[in-house]
């Protein structure tokens, strides 16, 4: 192109709207709600742990970063509602390739994964997590370590809410709460319309019908049709 053509590249550019740039790290741009970040480990609202060591989540993970070991529960001091509990868990974060995947074969909804994926690990050590790490606190946020940059927000949203195989999510799972309660969460939202003209149409229709398959008179959908 040579030297003249180069400026007139620059030149061409003058006057025209440009992008502008996000000032990362100090900003990060909007991330899409189906973005797959950390995992945690989730617990249910009374303080219990999801996970039951069945490990299905390893088996399934084509990256085979992921170690479970299971063990029984004390009776007198039970750590899941089940009779086994997940007692060892690891993900190998030099592995994942954060298909999700893990989180479709999860029986009890116990392993999700936040919309935190910003990690700056000064040994490899520290990108194997165990279970100290993955599961959440008291409050039941997640454990937010000293290589990462959490963000308001990004631990809000998990890929617990939808399918995440689904590559625009299915829709029989539209506007439907499919979760359990999580502690610090509560009920999650159901997964939204996927437009937002649908959204909109499902809160006025000509039926009378609430976002909840409701109608005024607190009948089910199912009901009209015969359960179909």
């Amino acid at each position: 192109m040579g030297y003249l053509g180069g400026f007139l590249v620059s030149l061409r550019q003058i006057g025209r709207k440009q992008r502008v740039t996000t000032q990362y790290p100090k900003e990060k741009a909007p991330k899409p709600a189906r973005v797959h970040g950390r995992h945690v480990l989730n617990r249910y609202e009374d303080g219990m742990e999801k996970c039951i060591g069945c490990e299905l989540c390893a088996g399934v993970c084509p990256a085979k970063c992921i170690y479970v070991r299971g063990a029984d529960n004390e009776p007198d001091a039970p750590v899941s509602p089940g009779e086994r509990y997940g007692y060892i868990y690891e993900i190998n974060y030099l592995r994942c390739i954060h298909c999700d995947l893990c989180v479709e074969a999860c029986p009890t909804e116990a392993i999700t994964e936040s919309k935190m994926f910003e990690f700056s690990f000064t040994n490899r050590a520290d990108a194997i997590y165990t279970k100290a790490e993955l599961v959440v606190d008291d409050e039941g946020l997640p454990q937010k370590l000293p290589w990462e940059d959490w963000r308001p927000g990004e631990d809000t949203q998990t890929s617990a809410w939808m399918r995440a195989t689904s590559p625009s999510g299915a829709a029989n799972f539209e506007g439907i709460v499919g979760w359990s309660g999580e502690l610090g969460y509560g009920i999650r939202a159901p997964e939204a319309a996927q437009d937002v003209k649908d959204a909109i149409t499902a809160k006025h229709d000509d039926h009378g019908h609430d976002d909840h398959g409701h109608d005024d008179h607190g009948h089910d959908d199912d009901s009209h049709d015969g359960g179909h």
